[in-house]
């Protein structure tokens, strides 16, 4: 497995992890955070798992299509989550997480 091919799919999962992690800290900082709990335990997953598909994808690593399928159903989630939001970085966050979901799938087969 070339990770040039895949190039697309992990760009999308590092541009995600990062979207993820900012909604996460930023969540953290909305009046009632008691609200955004299951928003930012999403995001934490998804970011650790856009992440880790970066990187097994980089390395050509027979596991790689097996963690993006895995990596796309937490996108679909977390997208789902954020989307509930009127959040700037919430609708930002949903964003990255359809994306990477797309292209992770493709990605998976």
């Amino acid at each position: 497995m070339s990770h040039e091919k895949y190039q697309s799919c992990i760009d999308a999962c590092q541009a995600c992890a990062t979207a993820c992690e900012h909604c996460a800290t930023e969540c953290l900082h909305e009046q009632d955070v008691r609200m955004m709990a299951r928003c930012i335990e999403l995001d934490r997953d998804c970011a650790d798992l856009c992440a880790l598909a970066a990187r097994l994808m980089s390395r050509g690593s027979e596991f790689a299509a097996r963690l993006c399928a895995l990596c796309a159903e937490s996108c679909e989630t977390c997208a789902r989550e954020c989307a509930q939001h009127d959040a700037q970085h919430c609708k930002d966050c949903a964003a990255a997480c359809r994306k990477c979901a797309d292209e992770c799938r493709n990605m998976a087969g």
